[in-house]
């Protein structure tokens, strides 16, 4: 499963996105996130989250959703680098992971106290909060993530949507936690076309609120009132139907013309 896009947009869309991220760890102060590439190796920070203007620590965080044994040794070596580069700040490691099975025993040193990498798994809280918080857009994005079944999340896809279309968001944050959701959707259900995940999400615009639609009704002034048939004709058409008429309306010298004869049937 590809995760380093859609955590980056994840963490990007503000602080509280890294509290549920890990598991309730909040900032302190002012924070920018970023994707980085450390370029003494070529090694790619799946997100940064760096004090803006304060002293407090940076963040490294790494998203592991399948088992590797060495992602611990992988984001120690990228804290290092990181540190390297930025000696002024105290720089901590967030590794996080889908399972709390997936998270490797080595090395030691990682899971002792004081270590400056944190290990989490979203499995370990996510359900719980999915139940706690329901309305929170933050938590409904992980639940592709850590609903088991696809039948349940088959249910709950469209509640699962409106939760962060209703939410009171700025629409830029909006934005980017619908396309990480749609992302995971995507990723869960790979083996479904295009329209049958936003079917699923409740995502198909009903054809007499689509662009083509609504303009040919009020581009259709031009050649006067439509007739009870053309209403009927126009709202049975599939969505291709009407842009051809839409391309069409402005040579028509009529309905007729323009939809065909009323007596033809489609």
């Amino acid at each position: 499963m590809k995760t380093d896009h859609p955590i980056y947009l994840f963490l990007r869309s503000g602080p509280e996105a890294f509290r549920v991220l890990t598991g309730g760890l909040q900032l302190e102060g002012a924070y920018k996130v970023c994707s980085l590439t450390i370029k003494s190796l070529e090694r790619r920070l799946d997100g940064l989250v760096a004090p803006d203007g304060h002293s407090g620590p940076a963040y490294v965080v790494e998203f592991q959703a399948q088992p590797k044994a060495k992602s611990l040794y992988n984001l120690a070596a990228k804290i290092g680098l990181y540190g390297e580069e930025n000696p002024e700040h105290e720089v901590l490691g967030m590794a996080v992971f889908l399972r709390a099975a997936d998270i490797p025993d080595r090395p030691h040193w990682v899971h002792a106290p004081g270590s400056p990498i944190r290990c989490i798994s979203l499995d370990s809280f996510l359900r719980e909060w999915l139940a706690r918080e329901p309305d929170n857009p933050y938590v409904a994005v992980f639940a592709p993530l850590i609903i088991e079944t696809d039948a349940e999340l088959t249910q709950r896809a469209p509640v699962l949507w409106q939760t962060i279309q209703q939410a009171p968001l700025d629409a830029d944050t909006r934005e980017t936690l619908s396309e990480v959701l749609e992302f995971w959707f995507f990723e869960r259900f790979s083996r479904y076309t295009d329209e049958e995940i936003w079917t699923m999400l409740n995502l198909v615009t009903p054809l007499e609120e689509t662009k083509a639609y609504q303009s040919i009704f009020a581009k259709g002034e031009r050649i006067g009132p439509l007739p009870t048939w053309a209403e009927q004709r126009i709202a049975a058409a599939p969505e291709a139907q009407l842009d051809t008429w839409l391309d069409g309306i402005f040579d028509a010298t009529g309905v007729e013309d323009l939809l065909g004869d009323q007596r033809e049937r489609h």
